[in-house]
């Protein structure tokens, strides 16, 4: 009791001299004041009078700014020394009421919803946890650093990902351009101009620009599998394999590589994918896992596929990927590669064949003619290629229909080249013609 009473007049004498400084507009004076109010309660123990003691002193009349900002920033000190987790999360929740709708402690008040926001998901409940991160619009904090405003972000789509809210996920990611990733933060180091927002040095917690860079890659690759896109997760796992530290250590690059391969396998055929599988097939590390090598050849390849030959080649690769990093390729990942090798030699068949019958088509396929018009049909309606179905006479044409112009236009050509090759011929009889009858002569 006498300590408390101790405290209580010590409290009161500085809060005497915090008002003839806040008074008199002496910052320096008023910001020391406060500050040794909390550094007082703090030592003494005392949480709930801190607690009190930063609401009374932040709602004082005329209270400065720089005196609640320093108030703030020394609380927040305090945090991981409370005793336990109650204690910690009424300071957090005072100095989050404190800091609110104060724009000179925004900053702070985004790491302490960041802190509370962890609490929350250590207890088991990710869907406050995400409601709390979804609160602070750290894009427009001017003075705020850009890795901490990334990883800021980050951590509110992992945490929409973890409460599987795939939209909001999605719009929280777009406000991150994945050309900040490759920048040189060696270059942005400018002092600023008279005027301009200083910006603060990041949270000694906040990874590199390029930890962040593999940080958003991944992320994007849990999103993009719940679409089984796997385009874009193909995409995502060559910006990955193009950061330094991950292909300068095979361990990390060689499963990252095989994931770049299945997917580019796994994607549907169009001049995206078509230009990432030369890309990938020119890659000298390519050479470390010539099974991949010889997949995406077979594939690249225009020729049929026996399905039940390549997958007795490559199940075990396949089922070998739920062990390494990165995890299984997804559910309908199998099916999937059916369906491609299907597609694939569909389109093999339509470089050949400008008409073939549908027994045949099945025939080369090795699928039943009810399930080669059915994936014939999903081709053409997607657009993969142009053909026509006679099904009374049970062939298919892979030629397209040609218009008026075209026919004329082909007609005139051919014309042309006919008397092109008569002209020639002419000229090369009479040239015989010539030389014989000079041979005569002599």
């Amino acid at each position: 009791m006498e300590g408390d009473g101790k405290l209580e007049a010590q409290i009161e004498n500085l809060l005497n001299v915090e008002k003839q400084m806040r008074q008199a507009g002496d910052v320096a004076g008023t910001r020391k004041a406060a500050t040794d109010i909390l550094q007082l309660c703090f030592e003494a123990r005392a949480w709930n009078t801190l607690n009190e003691q930063i609401v009374l002193l932040s709602k004082r009349r005329g209270q400065l700014k720089q005196a609640v900002q320093a108030m703030v920033q020394q609380a927040m000190q305090y945090i991981d020394q409370t005793p336990d987790l109650d204690t910690k999360i009424d300071l957090i929740k005072t100095l989050n009421n404190v800091s609110a709708g104060k724009i000179y402690v925004e900053i702070e008040r985004a790491r302490l919803i960041k802190k509370l926001a962890k609490i929350n998901e250590e207890q088991g409940k990710i869907a406050e946890a995400a409601d709390l991160m979804q609160e602070v619009a750290v894009e427009t904090f001017g003075a705020m650093a850009k890795t901490e405003k990334i990883a800021f972000i980050l951590e509110q789509v992992r945490l929409c990902l973890d409460r599987q809210d795939y939209v909001r996920a999605q719009i929280l990611s777009r406000k991150i351009n994945p050309k900040v990733f490759e920048a040189d933060p060696s270059k942005e180091k400018k002092k600023p101009k008279e005027g301009e927002n200083v910006v603060e040095e990041p949270a000694a917690d906040i990874p590199s620009l390029l930890e962040l860079k593999q940080i958003y890659y991944q992320l994007m690759i849990r999103y993009n599998s719940h679409s089984n896109d796997y385009l874009e997760i193909c995409r995502c796992y060559k910006a990955i394999y193009e950061i330094p530290s991950v292909k300068e250590d095979p361990a990390q690059w060689i499963p990252v590589l095989r994931k770049i391969c299945w997917y580019l396998v796994l994607s549907p055929h169009d001049p995206m994918q078509s230009s990432l599988h030369n890309s990938t097939l020119e890659d000298k590390n390519l050479s470390e896992i010539p099974h991949f090598r010889l997949l995406l050849k077979q594939l690249i390849t225009m020729e049929v596929i026996q399905w039940t030959a390549l997958w007795n080649t490559f199940k075990d690769e396949f089922e070998n990927e739920k062990n390494m990093p990165g995890g299984t390729l997804g559910d309908k990942a199998a099916e999937d590669l059916r369906l491609r090798v299907i597609e694939h030699n569909i389109l093999v068949v339509s470089k050949y064949y400008s008409r073939i019958t549908l027994k045949r088509l099945a025939d080369l396929l090795c699928l039943s003619i009810q399930e080669a018009e059915k994936h014939l049909s999903e081709m053409v309606v997607s657009k993969a290629l142009v053909a026509k179905i006679d099904r009374p006479m049970g062939v298919v044409c892979f030629q397209p229909a040609k218009d008026s112009n075209d026919i004329l236009n082909s007609w005139a050509f051919n014309l042309e080249k006919l008397l092109d090759l008569v002209e020639k011929s002419c000229h090369q009889i009479h040239k015989e013609t010539m030389v014989h009858k000079a041979a005569l002569k002599a």
